[in-house]
């Protein structure tokens, strides 16, 4: 699988300076972790949740969570879990594409090797599990299980945590939980792929839900839990985590109070108007702002609930070619010894030192997602995505 693989290889060479790289699900974990991407849930319970599967990974997208918990009624868990079961052998079954990571978001720690087994050979499909208001006090349970499920299995599995729990968001107790969640996750560091964001949780806590038109980062209380994050789980230094974007909830046509976000000239030049409009009668105008907030911040992929929102996560993850220019400079071996420099696009500073970590993670983006070419931005991703 490779990123922008739906679209005709004439039209990717066109678009990239150089392409996204091809990986598998047996890749290394920090290629996965970066290629995650804009994982897309879907709720358990669809009764063609294999051709959904499949549809998807036709449309671009790259990993999917078959969702248990909160997307399911707590009557429909059985059922839930059945069908699972079913679709996995449904699709191991089928020829074609490789399907995309796919990950199953469980209620208990003891679904985890109760399903592992229950899959049976169909579980060479999956590449890991979703852990729900993950602490240290429930994570390692959750832990524990995935590695007996990983052991009876033979199948490589990933944990993903959800940092979501009331405590995280409480002030009084955010330390000490941070803390916790760290020393449990360093201690299954190679099994933990990414730590995902439950900013719906942290908004229910308070009776809070952001509108369209405002970013996670306009309500305060939860921009100050995703800084407090970032700090102390998503560092550079080596001993950090990636940690992957929050979910955007709107995708209907809704009344607007404030002016769109979406700037007109980039559609101008790009010819795509019509696109624009699009975008902003979808509320994803708001969805792209919030995209390049998150990784302003230290984030990296998004949780999506919506197909309309795979491609522009993904658009917005290509690295610019001024990016590329900018990262290849800081990088170069004889620059080991630090200094300043003038960008490539003589439009600022490079400074070796304090750039370098941003000029390492940019390259492994770049390696994933891709090289735009010098006259190509997001609005022809946009466009060639979608008519690919």
């Amino acid at each position: 699988m490779r990123h922008f693989g739906h679209i005709a290889p004439e039209v990717r060479q066109r678009l990239f300076h150089r392409e996204p790289c091809s990986f598998t699900a047996d890749s290394s974990p920090s290629l996965l972790a970066v290629a995650l991407g804009a994982t897309l849930y879907s709720p358990a319970t669809r009764p063609r949740l294999a051709d959904d599967i499949a549809k998807q990974a036709g449309r671009g997208v790259i990993s999917m969570v078959l969702c248990l918990e909160d997307s399911i009624d707590d009557t429909e868990v059985i059922g839930a879990e059945e069908n699972l079961v079913r679709q996995f052998a449904d699709l191991a079954e089928r020829n074609g594409a490789e399907p995309p990571l796919l990950f199953i978001r469980v209620r208990e720690p003891e679904q985890i090797a109760d399903l592992a087994n229950r899959l049976g050979p169909s579980i060479r499909l999956l590449s890991g599990f979703v852990l729900p208001k993950f602490t240290e006090e429930r994570g390692v349970a959750f832990l524990e299980s995935l590695a007996v499920a990983e052991a009876t299995s033979g199948r490589r599995l990933f944990a993903m945590p959800v940092l979501e729990s009331p405590e995280l968001l409480h002030l009084e107790s955010r330390a000490e939980t941070l803390a916790g969640i760290a020393r449990t996750v360093d201690k299954y560091r190679e099994r933990v792929l990414a730590l995902r964001l439950g900013v719906t949780d942290f908004c229910s806590a308070y009776g809070l839900r952001r509108p369209p038109h405002m970013t996670a980062y306009d309500v305060h209380i939860v921009a100050s839990v995703i800084a407090d994050v970032v700090n102390h789980l998503g560092r550079a230094d080596g001993t950090g985590f990636t940690v992957t974007g929050p979910v955007w909830e709107y995708f209907r046509v809704q009344e607007r109070m404030f002016k769109p976000q979406l700037r007109r000239s980039p559609f101008l030049e790009g010819r795509a108007e019509e696109l624009r409009q699009a975008l902003i009668e979808h509320d994803i105008d708001g969805l792209l702002r919030e995209i390049e907030l998150d990784r302003a911040n230290g984030l990296l992929g998004k949780t999506c609930i919506h197909p309309s929102h795979v491609l522009p996560v993904h658009a917005l993850s290509v690295v610019s070619h001024e990016e590329f220019s900018d990262a290849e400079d800081i990088l170069r071996p004889e620059r080991g010894g630090g200094g300043v420099m003038r960008s490539t696009y003589t439009n600022k500073m490079n400074e070796v030192k304090p750039h370098r970590a941003w000029a390492e993670r940019t390259l492994r983006r770049a390696e994933v997602f891709g090289v735009a070419r010098e006259d190509i931005g997001f609005v022809e991703l946009l466009t060639a995505g979608l008519s690919g």
